[in-house]
């Protein structure tokens, strides 16, 4: 028997094979967005539901903040503020992550709005109802003339049309306070540190002092300083302090 001639191979035009090769790598393309987008729908719902968990804690965090401000006003504690004390220097300690609303609005009443903000107060009873709500959030106690001294002259500025200025020149500050007779950065030392009858115009003048944040303390922030821990009245261990973060 004759061997069989070998049929022809049937000719495809050249334009036919790149489509197919086209068609087929389309199709892969496609599979593989598809693919992408199917993980990407399943990273977005466990983002989704992250962020809820994340947002749920928040809450609750904040109305937590809420419940303990209001139970340490109704129980009305103490301070233990010394009698004598007519000046403190109050330090915010805490962040926002927890804090509810109403904790924030008092902490930018008095002037810390941002963490390792610290300002200068008067001891009265307004200010002590103040740091009771926002205790777990500050730190405090009686700053002596020396502390006074070194965050004027280091970290002090003034506010002049809003606007932070160095205490470097004391026509800025003869200017600004020169009607209530202090016309010099040692006249502000010495208005601070005695609690004078000029001491709301001068920490009005004052920018709240910013710190720095000191090594290996404030583990334990929202622990009462007497407990342990680093918030609450620190007395006249605050000036420890001060020198840490100045």
């Amino acid at each position: 028997m004759a061997d069989e001639e070998p049929k022809p191979l049937t000719y495809v035009p050249e334009t036919v094979l790149k489509k197919r090769k086209s068609n087929e790598e389309w199709a892969i393309k496609k599979r593989e967005r598809l693919e992408a987008r199917r993980q990407g729908f399943k990273e977005d719902r466990k983002l989704i539901f992250k962020r809820a968990e994340q947002f749920i804690k928040e809450f609750r965090d904040k109305e937590l903040d809420l419940v303990r401000m209001n139970r340490r006003t109704k129980l009305k504690r103490p301070l233990h503020i010394n009698p004598e004390a007519k000046l403190l220097f109050v330090i915010r300690i805490g962040g926002t992550n927890d804090m509810h609303s109403k904790t924030r609005k008092i902490l930018q009443l008095l002037r810390l709005r941002h963490i390792f903000n610290g300002v200068f107060v008067r001891a009265n009873e307004r200010t002590l109802d103040m740091l009771l709500k926002v205790q777990p959030y500050v730190t405090y106690g009686y700053p002596n003339l020396k502390s006074v001294k070194e965050l004027v002259y280091k970290k002090g500025f003034g506010k002049v049309d809003k606007q932070k200025v160095p205490l470097t020149d004391n026509n800025i500050i003869e200017q600004a306070l020169g009607k209530h007779n202090i016309i010099c950065i040692e006249d502000i030392v010495h208005e601070v540190s005695t609690v004078g009858s000029h001491f709301k115009e001068v920490v009005d003048f004052l920018w709240p002092f910013r710190l720095n944040k000191p090594e290996g303390a404030l583990q334990r922030k929202k622990q009462q300083f007497k407990d342990g821990g680093d918030s609450g009245n620190r007395e006249d261990q605050i000036n420890e302090l001060i020198s840490k973060m100045n």
